[in-house]
């Protein structure tokens, strides 16, 4: 699971001309998954966004409370482009997204979580598969990228590895052709 989490001091969604979520003070989060997710990736992204220390303490102290510890709002918002890969060509690919059916009960179990660790009437939703506009005042301004499994991925293929160096020496001018690699 991939996410965006911002400190806010509200955030709102909405569907046509229709508030489907709101919350003052608190923490925005766009949510993506991924094809290759499961509970564990779901309980890790739940306890990180509730646990996530970005507001002050009681003495003004940066980066001592989470919006669990302060009793504060969360708004989730379903984002599968969070998935898009755009290395090639100018269209993303959305390959790695888990598929829309699935991905909505993943997410709407995703917010249950959420409301089983914390307290379920503090969490706001967007409205899955919509057209949203999710408006926000970033608070601070705090964002913060989240991954489930940013520690955990293969360590690069070597002959890939040697290719981007050998690309990136050609770039600034100390060539050596790419056939000796």
């Amino acid at each position: 699971m991939r996410a965006v989490l911002q400190k806010v001091a509200r955030a709102s969604v909405t569907v046509g001309d229709k508030v489907v979520g709101a919350i003052g003070s608190g923490v925005c989060v766009l949510v993506g998954i991924s094809s290759a997710d499961t509970a564990e990736d779901m309980e890790y992204m739940a306890r990180k966004v509730l646990g996530m220390r970005v507001f002050d303490d009681d003495t003004g102290s940066m980066w001592k409370k989470s919006v669990q510890d302060r009793g504060l709002e969360v708004l989730c918002v379903s984002q599968f482009t969070l998935y898009g890969s755009t290395t090639k060509g100018m269209k993303p690919d959305f390959h790695q997204a888990m598929r829309s059916a699935e991905s909505r009960q993943f997410f709407d179990d995703f917010v249950a979580r959420l409301g089983q660790l914390y307290d379920r009437s503090r969490i706001a939703t967007g409205e899955f598969g919509a057209m949203m506009q999710v408006e926000l005042v970033n608070d601070g301004p705090v964002t913060l990228e989240l991954d489930s499994r940013r520690f955990t991925y293969d360590a690069p293929d070597p002959v890939v590895a040697a290719r981007a160096a050998a690309k990136d020496q050609r770039r600034r001018g100390f060539a050596q052709p790419l056939e000796q690699l």
